[in-house]
């Protein structure tokens, strides 16, 4: 306590240790399944489990905060939550204006059409409506890759619109993370008309090089403990059963 009295009497900016015990307010965008969604009203998903263990790990209550998508950092710099666990993306421009742990899971984006589309690359879908979600490392790969060669690009506030769209026929198909649109769409009868197409999209320039934990820049005594939380879910079990509850497959990836 004298510390932090006297950093606020100095007017320090420097980086204090965080205090256990306290809430930590975690963004989520509740509209990305398997990752973050709702059923029976509650918040589940990968993310939110992988939330609640690191915050067991650092002795902290999660306190989620439902966020729109391209909202997340803006809601972050404004200090209305500690944390984005979310799906996060690291990416170049990101690192600019926030701050990021270690990763915690990494997979690729697919882009997704009609089963009878002939898709042989960007320029075979010339001219096609495709959803994206707005603010979203995909929403960047497709304004780079694929209205630069005639297809038009719709961003959109949360990717289950997207979704609701391509049902309706307004969409010709989106650009999502493969695991998501899998879950989210694919698999659901309203997708059964759809696949994945092209390769497995890795791209470092617009998806980063994997999802890790957003942080407002300085908060380095949150980040490590929670690059050490990371580590030791890791290493006892709990990331692998909370892994096996929604992947057949190790989704902390490459």
């Amino acid at each position: 306590m004298k510390k932090l009295l006297l950093a606020i009497a100095l007017g320090c900016v420097c980086t204090l240790p965080f205090a256990q015990g306290k809430d930590l307010k975690v963004a989520v965008d509740p509209t990305y399944e398997p990752f973050t969604f709702k059923a029976d009203g509650k918040l589940t998903g990968f993310d939110v489990d992988i939330a609640n263990a690191l915050c067991a790990e650092i002795k902290r209550k999660c306190v989620f905060v439902e966020q729109v998508w391209d909202s997340m950092i803006p809601g972050l710099q404004a200090r209305k939550y500690e944390v984005i666990i979310s799906s996060l993306s690291i990416t170049e421009d990101r690192l600019k204006t926030i701050d990021f742990t270690d990763k915690y899971y990494n997979t690729p984006s697919r882009v997704v059409v009609k089963k009878d589309v002939q898709y042989a690359g960007p320029a075979s879908i010339k001219g096609k409506k495709m959803g994206v979600l707005k603010g979203s490392t995909q929403e960047k790969y497709a304004m780079g890759e694929l209205k630069t060669v005639g297809v038009d690009v719709i961003p959109y506030e949360a990717q289950d619109q997207v979704y609701l769209d391509i049902r309706s026929g307004r969409l010709d198909g989106t650009v999502a993370d493969a695991v998501e649109v899998t879950g989210g769409f694919l698999s659901k009868p309203e997708g059964k008309d759809y696949q994945l197409v092209g390769p497995e999209l890795y791209i470092e320039k617009y998806f980063g090089v994997g999802m890790g934990i957003g942080l407002r820049k300085g908060q380095t005594a949150l980040k490590d403990e929670l690059n050490v939380a990371i580590k030791a879910i890791r290493a006892n079990g709990v990331y692998k059963k909370i892994n096996d509850k929604y992947f057949k497959f190790d989704v902390y990836g490459k």
